[in-house]
């Protein structure tokens, strides 16, 4: 099982972009929740938003400021993360997983970076 995570770029400020996650090898995908992580430069992975196996989304980072949205298309295996308003401190190597995450799931990530 590998996670295959894409859609992260370089935008400036202010900016938004929409990461996918193809999960396509996970054969039991409609029976997890789901989670996007993203771990900076010297920094810890963190958690920054999950979502149950019916849809039901959390976000963990700023979730006062409705900046990051996840959702799941269960026909097709993939998972979605929209991020709007990225900040500075967004930038970070983002990676989809179960939730709680499966060591041995992590895929290469998505890098994703923020600059002016």
């Amino acid at each position: 099982v590998r996670m295959v995570e894409s859609g992260g770029g370089s935008v400036q400020p202010g900016g938004s972009l929409r990461l996918s996650c193809d999960a396509s090898s996970l054969n039991t995908f409609g029976q997890k929740a789901m989670g996007w992580y993203r771990q900076a430069p010297g920094q810890y992975r963190v958690v920054v938003a999950a979502i149950t196996i019916g849809g039901e989304p959390t976000s963990y980072i700023d979730p006062e400021e409705g900046r990051f949205t996840i959702s799941r298309d269960n026909t097709q295996s993939t998972v979605y993360l929209q991020m709007d308003g990225l900040k500075l401190e967004d930038t970070a190597i983002y990676y989809c997983n179960t939730w709680p995450a499966t060591p041995k799931y992590w895929g290469q990530g998505t890098q994703v970076t923020v600059s002016s």
